[in-house]
């Protein structure tokens, strides 16, 4: 058994494991805001019943996507964020694996995972593992030899021209090329300019417009829940605000996010020189751990992993995970190829170490797993009255 800082060992009398909250992709799920907003439909008769009843009555739209913003994180701090409270809808689902750049590939696109391809913040890609949003592997640019567009070559927001008001040093980045391409970038470098630019475009006569704001995952990975996560939570609502007295009339906010948050620490699981004896490589992220296995090793590497952290995780194949869709109905072989052969999704309040995946700094909280907390996102929606 690897050891696990702040995670009790395995012992009898477990109440029974939870179950993964498989993405709804047929129903209220991320992927499908797009295709319905910017579809050929009538938004007064066809949108899908899971649209929260103010846009039936817009004629325009403006999505917020707010990074890291879960459901049930909302539903715990609704005292801190009374216009998103007072807003219509609820909570919909997000995409396998809950992780920003699978997540927001999905949003803009309108297409699952199993899609677009964009199938992890870390993912294989011919035999090496690229971290998606830097477009590196172990930080050398792979923009050139992995062309953003071959890796991710569908067009966002069905291929119309739409403003996406985002930070603006993400303008240009190989990422913002992958997800976000056909876009007119319209980039802010301080919070309070999203509001305004927002309005600028609607007064402009566009029918939908892009939005996007991550200081709440930003706060969340660094901080973790606490004062200081509570104030963003804050700001965020204020912006919401903003953004409302901005829209004219016949004009919607939609509010959602990419994925939620577990408060993880340093509940780091470390896997046993047995079960490394299996693997190959790694990729993916805490929460979400793909194990590339040796040649011929597969078979022993799942049940090695199901001895040794089943009780913290769903130690799951790539098989199984296609066959049951977590990634969308269709994966293509593509895709296929860039996933592990075993996957330890955490259930548990835990993160598996990989030493190639690292940042400035230790993440309190993470996300990437199934769990309700990561997986539920609101929808929620407002018109300026």
């Amino acid at each position: 058994m690897g050891s696990v800082n702040g995670t009790p060992e395995p012992r009898s009398g477990l109440p029974a494991e939870p179950r993964p909250v498989v993405p709804d992709y047929l129903g209220a799920n991320v992927r499908g805001l797009i295709p319905a907003l910017l579809g050929p439909n009538d938004w007064s008769t066809s949108l899908p019943a899971w649209m929260p009843d103010p846009v039936r009555g817009a004629d325009t739209a403006v999505l917020l996507v707010l990074d890291g913003l879960g459901w049930d994180q909302l539903t715990d701090h609704r005292h801190l964020m009374p216009t998103l409270d007072a807003m219509s809808g609820g909570s919909i689902t997000t995409v396998a694996p809950t992780t920003t750049a699978t997540a927001l590939a999905s949003i803009a696109t309108g297409l699952t995972p199993g899609e677009h391809g964009l199938i992890g913040y870390r993912m294989m890609l011919g035999g090496e593992v690229i971290n998606v949003l830097r477009w590196q592997v172990e930080k050398q640019d792979r923009r050139r030899s992995r062309p953003p567009a071959d890796v991710q070559p569908f067009p966002a927001f069905l291929g119309k021209s739409v403003p996406v008001i985002s930070p603006a040093e993400l303008e240009g980045s190989a990422f913002t090329e992958a997800h976000l391409r056909g876009g007119r970038p319209a980039g802010w470098r301080a919070v309070s300019s999203i509001a305004v630019e927002v309005g600028e475009q609607l007064r402009a006569g566009e029918r939908f417009v892009y939005a996007y704001y991550g200081g709440i995952d930003k706060i969340a990975h660094e901080r973790g829940f606490n004062d200081f996560y509570e104030a963003e939570l804050r700001t965020a609502d204020r912006l919401v605000a903003d953004i409302v007295e901005q829209l004219p009339p016949g004009a919607v906010l939609l509010v959602t996010a990419d994925h939620g948050q577990v408060e993880v620490g340093d509940n780091i699981v470390y896997p046993s020189d047995e079960l490394l004896a299996h693997v190959e490589t790694q990729s993916g992220e805490g929460r979400f751990r793909w194990l590339h296995a040796r040649r011929g090793a597969a078979d022993d590497l799942l049940k090695v992993a199901e001895h040794e952290v089943g009780h913290l995780a769903w130690v799951v194949s790539r098989d199984q995970m296609i066959d049951e869709h977590w990634f969308g109905p269709t994966v293509a072989p593509p895709v296929a190829a860039r996933l592990g052969d075993v996957a330890l999704v955490a259930h548990a309040p835990v993160s598996f170490y990989d030493p190639a995946d690292s940042g400035p700094f230790e993440l309190v909280c993470r996300h990437g797993s199934l769990t309700s907390a990561e997986v539920h996102v609101p929808l929620l929606a407002a018109i300026n009255n």
